[in-house]
């Protein structure tokens, strides 16, 4: 049996991606790939338990370095228990938000730095990385206008100032630079259908013996 792919969505807030998410799960099902949907922090019981241990409360709740062990408490378990067992098995994963978000927001947005998240990253996950990241990238300012109008509650990061997503946005845009090979950058400021698209387009480029399927199942 062939290994699944892993693949990751990421950006920052309101731009878009657990959207996104559930409709190319939606579109690998009818191209005839099994897919599993999951989510950071989150996607097992002790790694969703973390999550609201760092999405609620007020910003000053954690500083940046617990911020981060506690992101990566969470992402062994979710590795461990879902994604690689998953992946073993020749399902394809596709995770809203994994490592490059702990480097954005904890290595950038926070200060701690990109050599120290790294580091915490390579003790931590042992060389695992995502076959192909989706970048949406997308003005702050607009995407935090979506976050006010989307009728959920706001979490610790949609709550920061403007220019800790600015910081963010600048972060990811570095990440994909750093690593065009796996990070394919997308402007996510567009209909849901467009996104798509472009999304599948992306697919269609790392996995071209998939195009047929990819391209029936969008039709």
């Amino acid at each position: 049996m062939e290994r699944g792919q892993f693949i990751t969505f990421e950006g920052g807030e309101g731009a878009g991606k657990t959207t996104q998410a559930k409709m190319l799960c939606e579109a690998l099902e009818s191209a005839g790939i099994e897919t599993l949907l999951t989510r950071e922090p989150g996607g097992t019981f002790g790694a969703e338990s973390i999550r609201k241990l760092v999405l609620e409360g007020t910003q000053d709740r954690w500083s940046g370095m617990s911020e981060l062990l506690l992101m990566y408490a969470a992402r062994l378990d979710h590795v461990e228990k879902l994604i690689k067992p998953a992946l073993e098995r020749g399902v394809w994963v596709i995770s809203d938000r994994f490592a490059d978000s702990s480097l954005a927001y904890q290595g950038y947005a926070r200060g701690l730095g990109a050599d120290k998240v790294r580091a915490v990253h390579e003790a931590v996950m042992d060389g695992f990385t995502p076959d192909l990241t989706i970048l949406f990238d997308m003005d702050p300012i607009v995407a935090m206008k979506r976050v006010e109008t989307r009728g959920e509650e706001i979490s610790r990061f949609d709550a920061e100032d403007i220019h800790f997503h600015k910081t963010l946005r600048q972060a990811f845009l570095s990440i994909a630079e750093e690593e065009p090979d796996r990070v394919f950058t997308l402007d996510a400021d567009g209909s849901r259908s467009g996104v798509h698209t472009r999304i599948l387009f992306a697919l269609t480029q790392k996995y071209p013996q998939f195009a047929g399927q990819l391209t029936r199942a969008a039709s």
